[in-house]
């Protein structure tokens, strides 16, 4: 038999996994996965103001999501990390399907088609070299 309540054995097997990389997720993003990971495949290892640099000009919408949520990352690290901004890169980035978004679109002769609004929930890991 274990020693304490299930609670307090659940608590102390997470206080051991936690994760220690400062991290930064948007949830619920208006854009398609394969759009976003156009983007985070152009930063992907990258240190971060390289990163900045590249979500700074470059044209898609996506871009401006991922710099936003990349500076989110960056201030989770120095803040609640105390880590050096200038050794922090790029550790994991990735783009998971959000849920789809059902409208539709009335077209000829009474028939109705269907347009998805895809999101996707977007997640940046950091970490120090």
């Amino acid at each position: 038999m274990a020693k304490g309540h299930r609670s307090q054995i659940k608590r102390e097997r997470n206080e051991t996994q936690r994760e220690t990389r400062p991290s930064a997720t948007l949830r619920y993003a208006r854009v398609s996965v394969q759009k976003a990971c156009f983007v985070l495949d152009a930063i992907r290892g990258k240190d971060v103001t390289t990163a900045q640099g590249i979500l700074t000009y470059s044209p898609r919408k996506a871009s401006a999501l991922i710099g936003k949520l990349l500076d989110s990352a960056i201030a989770n690290a120095e803040n609640n990390n105390g880590m050096d901004v200038s050794k922090l890169y790029i550790e994991e980035c990735y783009a998971n399907k959000g849920p789809t978004l059902k409208r539709i679109r009335p077209r000829a002769q009474g028939r109705a088609y269907r347009i998805e609004h895809r999101t996707s929930h977007i997640t940046l890991v950091l970490n120090e070299r």
